[in-house]
């Protein structure tokens, strides 16, 4: 009797998996997610039309460049270890898109997925409908998925959301949430073409999920962002508590398996903390991550050291500096902009000691390649391009002519397959030492995503 249940349940699965997979390319049809149409409008009417689920649960909001899904899942992770009910909305997918709207620390489910594109598909036709008979444009993939979070969320129902944007603030879809906290990780340059020429530009766009009266928990910024920021936050009314002014990471060490670190919150210091993640850049999240929850929760008041303790210890970041292979050592990274790189490149000099490091580097068209080779020269021996599977990646041979500039002809290696890129990687970094070799993967979290499901862990 258990084996032919178990076939029923197999066979439930796969069918639950298709129906999902058919939902995705369905959705996957419509505009991409960085194909922004500046306006709030279409995602707003189809929330109208759901009776603004959105407004069910309780919000933090974050936007930045970097580090947005790594600090996300650590609020997420501290308010659930507080026994709240959670959703986590992030962006892009690993693995299954699934991932992008979890409940209690878990993707939801392919049933559920399917169940909650059919409770809102009607109203998203109805003004794709409306749209086109005024000549405008149904709604995008990422519009599409922000709704499908939020209506989710509110069936569950969930406490609090952490929602992080898809590309900048004011007009990103996930920006009718009327959030009590806002977090704005470090800004730097990245999808210029979207956002502005000008890190001022970009800051302007990414204060735009401040609300009135919210908490702002701001990360350490340039001069000129941060007097953008705070002109913003000051319009609003918002409490703004900034990084090295206001809260701090007074001490991190590392540690075997990620580093200890003293976080000093707005109810005090936390010491001895644990951290199973790599990077001074992490250490950051962390705080911003801390700071953000006793925002949300008490007000600016401490929380209980040993919930702090046991959060951030079941802290997992897939995809940011993580190791999915030994003998060598293969490590991911999804930095895909300059900044995000030199924080790589710095992790990885703290964490580990590699005699020997190949890269294996693919990055997207739109993206800064040349600043991110030479963030990470120092670090490589030599270095491996090639390119993720969609069309917005840059070809590997027009690559390797931007990374033979920077590291030069004999340091360079030209794979347009990925799979043929890592065992390259993979001879030249063991073909002249015993021990201390590794690969990094990195440039582009698609090019991540498609490493894990290579090395099995997917």
């Amino acid at each position: 009797m258990s084996g032919g249940a178990d076939h029923l349940k197999d066979e439930a699965a796969r069918a639950a998996r298709a129906a999902a997979d058919e939902v995705y390319r369905a959705i996957l049809a419509r505009a991409p997610e960085h194909d922004i149409d500046p306006s709030l409008d279409r995602v707003r009417d189809v929330l109208e039309l759901l009776g603004d689920p959105q407004r069910a649960f309780r919000t933090v909001h974050l936007t930045g460049t970097n580090g947005k899904t790594s600090t996300a899942r650590m609020v997420e992770r501290l308010l659930r270890e507080h026994g709240l009910r959670t959703g986590r909305f992030t962006s892009p997918h690993l693995t299954r898109v699934n991932e992008r709207i979890s409940i209690d620390g878990e993707p939801i489910s392919d049933e559920r997925f399917v169940e909650v594109w059919q409770d809102v598909a009607p109203y998203v036709h109805m003004v794709d409908a409306r749209a086109a008979e005024h000549g405008g444009h149904r709604l995008s993939f990422f519009e599409v998925f922000t709704v499908m979070a939020y209506a989710a969320f509110a069936d569950a129902p969930v406490d609090v959301a952490v929602v992080e944007v898809g590309m900048g603030g004011r007009w990103d879809a996930t920006n009718l949430v009327d959030a009590e906290v806002a977090v704005i990780t470090p800004v730097a340059m990245d999808h210029e073409r979207y956002l502005g020429e000008t890190l001022v530009e970009i800051a302007a766009e990414k204060s735009g999920i401040v609300k009135d009266g919210a908490t702002l928990v701001l990360a350490h910024q340039t001069d000129d962002v941060e007097g953008v920021v705070l002109a913003v936050a000051a319009e609003r009314g918002a409490r703004v508590v900034r990084e090295d002014v206001d809260v701090a990471v007074v001490e991190r060490q590392v540690a075997v398996g990620g580093q200890v670190v003293a976080l000093r919150g707005l109810g005090g210091v936390y010491t001895e903390v644990f951290l199973p993640l790599y990077g001074e850049h992490q250490a950051h999240n962390a705080l911003l991550a801390l700071v953000a929850t006793e925002a949300l929760l008490t007000g600016g008041a401490a929380l209980d050291g040993s919930v702090v303790e046991a959060a951030f210890a079941d802290v997992t970041s897939p995809g940011r500096l993580e190791v999915v292979r030994s003998s060598p050592t293969v490590l991911v990274d999804g930095a895909h902009n300059p900044a995000g790189a030199e924080a790589l490149a710095d992790a990885v000099e703290e964490a580990f000691q590699f005699t020997r490091l190949v890269g294996v580097v693919g990055v997207m068209a739109d993206k800064d390649p040349e600043g991110i080779l030479a963030a990470l020269e120092p670090l490589l021996a030599e270095v491996v391009v090639t390119q993720a599977s969609g069309a917005r990646a840059l070809d590997a041979d027009d690559l390797a002519e931007v990374a033979i500039d920077v590291f030069g002809e004999d340091r360079v290696h030209v794979a347009a397959r990925l799979p043929d890129a890592i065992d390259v990687a993979v001879q030249r970094a063991e073909g002249e030492e015993e021990r201390g070799a590794g690969v990094l993967v990195t440039g582009s979290i698609l090019l991540v995503a498609e490493a894990r499901v290579l090395l099995g862990r997917a």
